[in-house]
């Protein structure tokens, strides 16, 4: 990994961000805020009422679907550890605050704050949630961070935040379905406010790729095919209870989205697939020979995943989530 040469590129790339910025981004005032969905607590008679009707809802929520979306609001609640994250990287971390990367970065952060906040409200005011077992999951999964297994590498991490991005949409996309069959339409709306989000975000990061490509078509190959030999592991993968261990808890959590259809091993081969054709592999030209065999390995591996995802098997049993009431 040439560290000079990714921080020359990711330099040369600045009018490019500021660009996406003017594409991706609109003022503060013209978004959504969490007060926007929940009751208002200065109206004493209408919150009281509403906060019974938000309960009664939520109350038919299975478990299995409430696990996920706490899991899901621990996830974006952990977001300092990403912010973090994103500043250490090549050509990212100079300090300087008109760098445009530290621009996008920031306001990418500000627009996923409000993700957590919303979720954490509506799971309070759900009555269904042990808080105080969720928010020492939350900072544990802070104080934790995360191991993506990117390093500094910023063609890596965004390798790894094309993909993600999608499969966090996918899950609040689902989750939000899901609770509308429930019966429950404020949460239904909730996640499809989320899910928009994050498909925007997505297209944003594979933006960044996609112009990476033309720039250093080789070094950013060999990236994508070393992200994919890792494995691209979710941000909550060190999940935890108040006394488990590190991770101790991820593979629950991931057991119940797989059962309930909310994020499964086929949407994993599907998103390898779509970002894979966005990025119009098969016609990437100018690459070495170790490139080429990287290239090679990233379009043959659906094939392979599809065979083991076949033989997948997903646990029946529910585990009991301390979070749940």
């Amino acid at each position: 990994m040439n560290i000079f040469q990714r921080k020359e590129v990711m330099q040369g790339l600045d009018s490019f961000v500021t660009n996406q910025i003017e594409v991706f981004y609109k003022p503060v005032e013209t978004y959504w805020q969490p007060s926007d969905i929940l009751p208002d607590a200065s109206d004493l008679d209408g919150f009281v009422q509403r906060v019974r009707e938000l309960q009664a809802k939520a109350k038919e929520l299975p478990y299995d679907l409430l696990a996920v979306l706490i899991g899901d609001t621990i996830t974006e609640e952990a977001l300092p550890t990403y912010e973090s994250h994103l500043f250490s990287l090549e050509g990212m971390n100079d300090n300087a605050d008109e760098n445009p990367w530290r621009q996008w970065s920031r306001m990418w952060t500000a627009e996923e704050n409000r993700h957590g906040d919303l979720l954490n409200r509506y799971l309070y005011l759900s009555g269904r949630v042990n808080m105080k077992a969720m928010e020492q999951s939350v900072q544990h999964l802070i104080s934790d961070g995360f191991d993506i297994q990117t390093a500094n590498d910023p063609y890596r991490t965004f390798v790894y935040t094309s993909f993600q991005e999608v499969a966090t949409q996918i899950s609040h996309r689902r989750v939000g379905t899901l609770s509308k069959q429930a019966g429950d339409d404020t949460l239904a709306r909730i996640c499809a406010l989320i899910a928009a989000d994050e498909a925007r975000h997505a297209r944003m990061y594979q933006g960044f790729v996609e112009k990476i490509f033309t720039e250093d078509p080789s070094e950013m190959m060999i990236a994508f095919a070393d992200m994919m030999k890792k494995k691209i592991i979710m941000p909550a993968h060190f999940l935890r209870e108040v006394e488990g261990l590190k991770g101790s808890v991820y593979e629950h959590f991931s057991d119940a989205a797989q059962r309930i259809g909310v994020y499964t091993a086929q949407d994993y081969i599907d998103i390898l697939t779509q970002i894979s054709r966005k990025w119009n592999l098969e016609t990437v030209t100018s690459l070495t020979s170790e490139a080429e065999k990287a290239r090679d390995f990233i379009l043959k591996l659906p094939v392979r995943l599809a065979r083991v995802a076949e033989r997948l098997q997903t646990p029946s049993l529910e585990y009991q989530f301390s979070w749940i009431r």
